[in-house]
C-alpha cells in the first residue's frame, strides 16, 4: 500500500535547498502539510511555491534552529494554525571542517549548536504536542562521519553521533505515545559537500534519491531506533552492537588478560543490539563465561595451552 501522509503536518529544517528542500517536496507529494524552515525567507518562500505549484500545502517559517524562542514560537504558531505536529525532519546543518589540531573551539561549539542543540530545540518544542496526540515521527540527520569518523570533521562527527544517542533514548521515552524516533545518514551532493568531493565522485548522489527514506521514516509503519543510511538510491542500516566479550573477574592480572584478549573481546560472533543501556549491566553481571572462580573460557584455554 502506498504511503499516505494526508492530514499529517511536517516541519523540515534547513529546507531552503539541498536535502531539506527535497525532503519537503517528497513529504508534500504524499499529502503532508509542510512547514519549510530555513534562515532565508526568500529560500523558504521559493520551496513553498514549488510545493503549491505541485498541488501541495506548505508554509514558510524562517528562523534559526539555534534560536530557541524562535523555534518554540514556530511550533506554537503551527499548532494554532493546523492543530497538530506529526513529523519532524531535523535537517539543518553547517560545516566548519578543519583538523582537530587546527580547529577553533568556537567552530566546534557552533557546529554542535546547529546540529545537536538545534535538533533538541525543535524536538523539545514539539514533544508535548506529540505526546498529547499520541503520535509522532521524529527524524534526526546523522552522518557516516559520526558513525565511522571522517578526517577533519571532529566537530561534525561529534554532533552527528550525539544525535544517535539522543535518538536511542527518545525512542524509548516516546514508545508508549507512538512517537517513533529514527536517524537518517544521507549521502548526497549538496551545498555542504561543495569543494569536498570531485564532480565525478558526486555523480548519482542526488538528494532526491535520499528523500524516499524520509518518507518511509515519516510513515505510520515507520520503525523506531533505526539508523537508516541512504545515498544514490541505496539504503542500508547501521547498528551499535555489543560483543559477547570475555570475563576476567577480580584478579591482579585483569589488565594483562584484557590486553591478551582483544581478539576475543572483539569477536562479533553472537553479538547483540542491546534493547537499552541496562543490557550492558545485565550481560556483565551474568556473563556467560563466568565459572565462579574469576576465570573465562578464554583464560582457561590459554592456561591449558601454556
Amino acid at each position: 500500500m502506498a504511503i499516505d501522509l494526508t492530514g499529517r503536518v511536517a516541519i523540515v529544517t534547513g529546507a531552503g535547498g539541498g536535502l531539506g528542500r527535497s525532503h519537503a517536496l517528497a513529504l508534500a507529494a504524499r499529502g503532508a502539510r509542510v512547514v519549510v524552515n530555513d534562515l532565508s525567507s526568500d529560500a523558504c518562500e521559493a520551496v513553498v511555491e514549488e510545493v503549491r505549484a505541485a498541488g501541495g500545502e506548505a508554509l514558510a517559517w524562517p528562523c534559526s534552529v539555534t534560536d530557541r524562542a524562535g523555534v518554540f514560537a514556530m511550533v506554537a504558531g503551527i499548532v494554532e494554525r493546523w492543530g497538530r505536529i506529526d513529523i519532524l525532519v531535523n535537517n539543518a546543518g553547517i560545516l566548519r571542517d578543519r583538523t582537530f589540531a587546527n580547529m577553533d573551539l568556537d567552530d566546534f561549539d557552533l557546529v554542535l549548536n546547529v546540529h545537536l542543540t538545534g535538533s533538541v530545540n525543535l524536538t523539545k518544542a514539539a514533544w508535548p504536542h506529540m505526546r498529547a496526540q499520541g503520535y509522532g515521527r521524529v527524524i534526526f540527520t546523522t552522518s557516516s562521519s559520526g558513525l565511522y569518523g571522517n578526517f577533519g570533521q571532529a566537530n561534525y562527527g561529534a554532533a552527528k553521533m550525539a544525535l544517535v544517542g539522543l535518538m536511542q533514548t527518545l525512542a524509548l521515552e516516546g514508545g508508549k505515545f507512538d512517537i517513533r524516533v529514527n536517524c537518517l545518514a544521507p549521502s548526497a551532493a549538496t551545498q555542504m559537500t561543495e569543494g569536498l568531493y570531485s564532480d565525478e565522485d558526486l555523480k548519482g548522489l542526488s538528494s532526491g534519491l535520499v528523500s524516499p527514506g524520509v518518507v518511509a521514516l515519516a510513515s505510520e509503519n515507520a520503525p523506531t531506533r533505526t539508523v537508516l543510511l541512504a545515498g544514490a538510491g541505496a539504503f542500508e542500516q547501521a547498528h551499535i552492537t555489543m560483543t559477547r566479550g570475555i570475563y576476567v573477574g577480580d584478579s591482579v592480572d585483569a589488565a594483562d588478560r584484557i590486553e591478551a584478549g582483544w581478539d576475543s573481546i572483539g569477536d562479533r560472533t553472537a553479538e547483540q543490539v542491546p534493547a537499552s543501556g541496562s543490557a550492558q549491566y545485565v550481560h556483565e553481571i551474568a556473563h556467560p563465561l563466568r565459572d565462579g572462580r574469576g576465570r573465562s573460557e578464554f583464560s582457561t584455554a590459554k592456561e591449558r595451552s601454556a
